[in-house]
């Protein structure tokens, strides 16, 4: 195996552990709402306390003699743009789930893996590699068994629910395809604390009276807590670390990661069913994953 073929594996690990991250949000919103908190109280929580926690990250980091990196108004910009990116997949995504089961809800979103290959073929203007067109169409083969879609009736979604997961997919995509282009030589923690502070601008936005709405003092703050681990802190730290090293096209591949985990911890913190046909796509999902990988887990021709 090659130098460069390791080197791809373990960035392929990094994005697969960050999208295994964005697992925990659902059961997570989803028990926010059994609660009595809105979305968009779960879309703001998530946002202010990602920035609250790279913040701390960061005031450790300058008091053990880290200065921060100085920021020029356009790559501030630039990564409040970005953080607003990700928090519109947040905030399209928690609207969805107040409308559609959770297993549907993933799999909507889960088209964000043929819509990052879209975004890369219009980017390079070349053709994605066979394995990743591969891993592809096997994943959403078995992202459409994991996710019980089958088990549902279609006819009793709510439409403007289908339309927000969707678009929850896209900007998704978008957020991961500019993460490997935008601010990729900052150190992680101070970039991802302007990222979250991007985040906060919309999250604030949809839920203006956070604050004065006594959520806090309600209990929000631990659901914010998890959603800022998990929704922002390690995914913006792990895909900042590992989408620039890869294809557009591969990066979303490995954070299909997030499906698989999804279930497991709806399964075990909801206790929402699953059936034998879900268990099949779980497994067939972690094979598209295995299939994309196949041009750096097989041994490279030597040439005489």
């Amino acid at each position: 195996m090659t130098a460069m073929q390791k080197n791809t594996l373990k960035y392929s690990a990094v994005v697969f552990l960050g999208g295994a991250s964005y697992g925990v949000m659902a059961a997570t919103v989803k028990s926010a709402f059994a609660e009595g908190f809105t979305w968009a109280q779960s879309a703001a929580s998530q946002a202010l306390f990602g920035a609250l926690l790279f913040g701390v990250a960061l005031i450790v980091l300058t008091v053990a003699g880290k200065r921060p990196v100085p920021l020029s108004p356009k790559r501030v910009l630039a990564l409040l743009g970005l953080g607003l990116t990700t928090c519109t997949t947040c905030v399209l995504y928690n609207y969805a789930l107040t409308m559609l089961p959770v297993s549907v809800a993933i799999t909507l979103l889960f088209q964000f893996t043929w819509i990052g290959i879209v975004f890369q073929v219009i980017a390079t203007r070349r053709r994605p590699h066979p394995a990743e067109l591969g891993a592809a169409v096997v994943i959403l083969g078995g992202t459409l068994l994991a996710s019980g879609l089958f088990s549902s009736t279609v006819g009793d979604l709510n439409p403007v629910g289908i339309v927000c997961a969707l678009l929850s997919a896209v900007s998704c995509a978008s957020f991961m395809f500019l993460s490997a282009r935008i601010g990729t030589d900052l150190p992680p923690i101070e970039r991802g604390l302007v990222v979250c502070l991007g985040a906060c601008i919309l999250g604030f936005a949809v839920c203006p009276d956070y604050f004065a709405s006594g959520a806090l003092q309600a209990g929000i703050w631990k659901y914010g807590l998890i959603l800022g681990v998990f929704g922002l802190l390690v995914p913006v730290i792990l895909f900042g670390i590992g989408t620039p090293h890869l294809s557009a096209g591969l990066s979303t591949i490995m954070a299909s990661s997030e499906l698989p985990c999804g279930i497991a911890i709806s399964v075990l913190v909801l206790s929402e069913p699953v059936d034998a046909l879900q268990v099949v796509g779980i497994v067939i999902i972690m094979l598209g994953v295995v299939v994309s990988q196949l041009p750096n887990l097989l041994p490279k021709r030597v040439r005489a």
